[in-house]
């Protein structure tokens, strides 16, 4: 039987849009039984950076086995901004990595990123996304930095949930 190439590919694609979209949805529908199980007292803001940095812990391991020195410290920094673009890729969103000015620096950018749009299903503050995304990427960079004796910073110069058209993060090597 012949295989339509085609309809393959758009069932695939779909599935795969649709695996992407439940990405976010999972984060904010836990985020809603962690606030209800934990009580009136908790802010949610709290609960959210708490799972970032669970998360971050988990996904900067999971770079370990791929990072090394063989291509030099740009090669390096290039490398750890792909796979934090690579990360919003895999989650739905536009993301690339690219040389800033100085040497090691490396600017990380998003122009398409599915967090907003779930957040605002269930009514997470746009500021609470972009301090999440921010606290995710430095928690990753923790073990990075821990396990290959350097220190790897990032900072977040623009937010789509704030209003500026893509995210802009700043990826350098701390002196």
């Amino acid at each position: 039987m012949p295989v339509n190439a085609e309809k393959e590919i758009t069932k695939l694609w779909r599935n795969l849009h649709n695996a992407q979209g439940e990405i976010c949805k999972t984060f904010y529908r836990w985020r809603e039984v962690a606030l209800e199980v934990a009580g009136p007292d908790i802010k949610p803001l709290d609960v959210a950076l708490k799972a970032a940095e669970m998360m971050g812990k988990d996904m900067g391991k999971d770079f370990l086995p791929r990072l090394n020195w063989l291509k030099g410290e740009e090669g390096f920094m290039m490398n750890l901004g792909r796979s934090l673009a690579g990360l919003w890729i895999t989650e739905g969103g536009i993301a690339f990595a690219e040389k800033g000015e100085n040497p090691g620096e490396i600017f990380v950018k998003c122009t398409r990123c599915p967090w907003p749009t779930a957040a605002k299903q269930y009514g997470v503050p746009m500021e609470e996304v972009a301090l999440t995304r921010e606290r995710l990427f430095q928690t990753m960079l923790e073990d990075v930095s821990f396990f290959l004796n350097i220190k790897v910073k990032i900072e977040m110069l623009k937010a789509i949930p704030r209003g500026q058209g893509e995210w802009l993060f700043r990826l350098y090597k701390e002196e």
